[in-house]
């Protein structure tokens, strides 16, 4: 990888893409994925490993009280917040090699360029690494970065369960990751984000760098529905309260409401029917709902248009429902300054680039809540991600991690 047109340091892309595929062994699949659920051995394992990468280059490591994790080089001018890059270490269940760990270990690379030339910032550098970003085991995603902003409660996080029943704060004691550091006492000047796109816009268009302008609004919701539970056998179909049925319907509603406010999208991606036995009628159902748009009065009219749907099934189908949002991320306007830095950065790379909306919720849309903030993108093959197929190139990989490490020098020449 060519040196900036802004300095003279280049990553080294084999030192990057060789620490993406030896943390890839925690939680690694038969399928070539990664399964790495927030606060389980396999995710301690790899806090354990970047935690001595870090110190092993001289960065000053460090952990608050949900876990998140940061590790510091000092600047010039130590009395500045520092500039922080960073992601997650977490996955989900069938998760693949990259979804946040590029932008995690894109920092560690660009923190270890610093090193090796000796190259002096103004702020310090911080990498961070956010607990729980995917909210695969503990709802709602982000959790911990929503803390640090004050969006989420900390006690009520802690308190969080996964299906099993585990508590957060129970398992982050366990694995030995809970710091005494107050989550979101520590300060920042600007926070940039490295990610996959997770979608195939910059794969179809033959660019290798998203400039991320923003984040699209999210909300999820949890719905139970209670029917009867009754013998598959004799009881007659005009008698039936079956919830799945319920379940079914409201599913094709969610995807009905979606496609009518394009480019809005929704999914229902969990669902557990009880007693779950071949000839008993469901009598409980239990799914989740994720709705989202850019516009959150759209998102208003999704939200509507679900529980008016919820009422109606319910009724004619004689079941009783339990509908509620669990969370809600507002859409996101990233920072004019921290934007035109990455844009620079692309410019200066001489590989294609284009302004890009994130479809996906990321950390950096609760940390543009208390710092400027940007996020840079990378390609991803035919758009898969939350796939154990996930894939990107090594060429990718280097591409976005030196627009990392050049927009954040570019935003350092404003202490200068």
């Amino acid at each position: 990888m060519p040196p900036s047109a802004t300095h003279n340091l280049a990553i080294d892309g084999k030192r990057l893409w060789d620490a993406i595929h030896e943390t890839a062994a925690f939680g690694g699949t038969p399928k070539g994925g990664v399964k790495r659920l927030t606060l389980s051995d396999e995710d301690r394992q790899v806090r354990d490993w970047f935690a001595g990468a870090c110190e092993a280059i001289g960065a000053q490591v460090a952990v608050d009280d949900m876990g998140n994790m940061y590790a510091r080089r000092p600047g010039k001018r130590n009395d500045l917040p520092p500039i922080a890059l960073g992601s997650h270490l977490d996955t989900q269940p069938t998760g693949g090699k990259f979804d946040g760990v590029l932008g995690v270990l894109g920092a560690l690379e660009v923190l270890r360029t610093l090193y090796d030339s000796g190259y002096e910032t103004n702020a310090p550098i911080e990498i961070v690494n956010w607990t729980n970003e995917e909210g695969a085991r503990f709802a709602p995603a982000m959790l911990a970065s929503g803390v640090f902003v004050g969006a989420i409660e900390k006690d009520w996080a802690l308190n969080r369960e996964d299906r099993a029943g585990a508590g957060f704060g129970a398992e982050l004691e366990r694995i030995g990751y809970r710091g005494e550091e107050p989550c979101g006492a520590r300060k920042f000047s600007a926070f940039f984000e490295l990610h996959i796109e997770q979608g195939p816009i910059l794969e179809a268009e033959g660019k290798m760098i998203g400039v991320v302008t923003g984040v699209q609004g999210i909300r999820w919701y949890e719905v139970t529905l209670t029917g009867q539970e009754a013998h598959t056998g004799s009881t007659p179909m005009g008698l039936r309260r079956n919830a799945l049925i319920g379940a079914a319907k409201l599913i094709e509603a969610v995807d009905r409401i979606a496609k009518e406010r394009a480019p809005g999208v929704g999914t229902v991606g969990l669902i557990e029917s009880r007693p779950n036995s071949r000839n008993v009628i469901p009598g409980e159902v239990f799914f989740t709902v994720d709705f989202r748009h850019p516009d959150d009065g759209v998102l208003d009219e999704m939200e509507a248009a679900f529980f008016a749907s919820v009422e109606q099934v319910s009724s004619e189908l004689r079941l009783e429902a339990d509908a509620k949002r669990d969370w809600a991320s507002a859409p996101v306007k990233f920072d004019a300054d921290c934007v035109a830095a990455v844009r620079e950065a692309a410019e200066s790379s001489g590989h294609g680039w284009r302004e890009i909306v994130s479809g996906p919720g990321h950390d950096a849309a609760y940390v543009a809540r208390v710092c400027p903030t940007s996020m840079i993108f990378t390609p991803c093959r035919d758009g898969i991600s939350h796939n154990e197929a996930e894939s990107i190139t090594q060429e990718e990989a280097t591409a976005g991690a030196q627009a990392l490490l050049d927009a954040a020098l570019i935003y350092d020449r404003r202490f200068g």
